[in-house]
């Protein structure tokens, strides 16, 4: 079982930075694949970025260059770094964690962008 808690989110203006953090529980973070997905108002949830426990990233395409994500296997967490942000990054980030064919979830934090 994999239990996972984000944190970070909040109220940002165009152009700011957050920086998310998904911390986890259990002793195989370090086998386990990460990332963020999130869920706007009135749309889908997306995959935002994704981070393999060999240090392998992916991101959607909004986000490239602007968002990283990086994990620290010593602190069993994983950080989304937001940077340029724009009123349509606006949603709530979910954590998740991929191990032995199960997908595990947080409950999310909301970032809001807005002026």
């Amino acid at each position: 079982q994999v239990q996972l808690v984000e944190s970070g989110g909040g109220l940002v203006l165009p152009g700011g930075s957050l920086r998310l953090s998904c911390a986890a529980s259990g002793s195989i973070f370090s086998r386990t694949d990460m990332g963020w997905y999130r869920q706007g108002p009135g749309k889908e949830r997306e995959l935002v970025a994704g981070i393999t426990s060999g240090g392998g990233s992916k991101y959607a395409d909004s986000v490239k260059g602007r968002f990283t994500i990086s994990r620290d296997n010593a602190k069993n967490t994983v950080y989304l770094q937001m940077n340029s942000l724009n009123p349509e990054d606006t949603a709530v980030y979910y954590c998740y964690a991929y191990y032995g064919s199960t997908t595990y979830w947080g409950k999310g934090t909301l970032v809001t962008v807005s002026s």
